[in-house]
């Protein structure tokens, strides 16, 4: 068993894929309209989904917004350059909300920021 991918649901499909390829390098690898459900599925990464797990974005057609829950965290991605990462976010629109820096109690520096539906996503500096 592997893990393959994690799911969340947008409200504006466009926007969310944007963000993701734009603000955060990742590719859309496939993206499919399931009409008789009124849904549609993209999912994308930073590398084929036969080696790599993936984020599926669901957006049902009928919904524009969600209630973001108490039970989820968050999404990681690592990143050589933190700051740069964070900058990128910036200059495309999005929200940096916990700036670049050593983790509380640890030396691991992470940064957070907000995708458009407010989901948040945490960078961990890797070489």
């Amino acid at each position: 068993m592997r893990f393959l991918h994690t799911m969340i649901r947008v409200g504006d499909l466009e926007r969310s894929i944007a963000f993701y390829t734009e603000a955060l390098g990742m590719e859309l690898l496939r993206r499919k309209d399931f009409p008789g459900g009124r849904f549609t599925l993209a999912f994308l990464g930073y590398g084929d989904e036969e080696s790599n797990t993936v984020l599926e974005l669901t957006h049902n057609w009928d919904t524009s917004s969600y209630e973001l829950g108490e039970g989820f965290g968050h999404i990681a991605i690592g990143a050589k350059d933190i700051e740069a990462a964070c900058t990128r976010v910036r200059k495309l629109g999005g929200a940096v909300v916990r700036e670049p820096g050593p983790m509380k109690h640890g030396s691991t520096v992470i940064a957070f920021v907000e995708d458009p539906d407010g989901y948040k996503i945490e960078f961990i500096e890797r070489e």
